[in-house]
């Protein structure tokens, strides 16, 4: 499974749109869109992105309740 992948399942599973995603982590939704296409987000971005979605990135989001993705 890609990064892509991942981060829409795991948007999908916390109901937020990539827009809002870019907009809390303080970037624009095209400057994050970009990033997601040309997979080319640090450790320090993707790790950002799951304390949003409140999971923690381990190469994966683990949420609080088990789900795994």
């Amino acid at each position: 499974m890609t990064i892509a992948q991942k981060i829409g399942m795991a948007l999908s599973y916390k109901n937020m749109s990539q827009s809002e995603l870019a907009r809390q982590i303080g970037t624009t939704p095209q400057n994050l869109s970009q990033k997601i296409k040309r997979n080319t987000l640090t450790k320090e971005e993707l790790e950002k992105i799951a304390e949003t979605l409140g999971a923690i990135w381990k190469a994966e989001f683990e949420f609080p309740d088990g789900t795994i993705i």
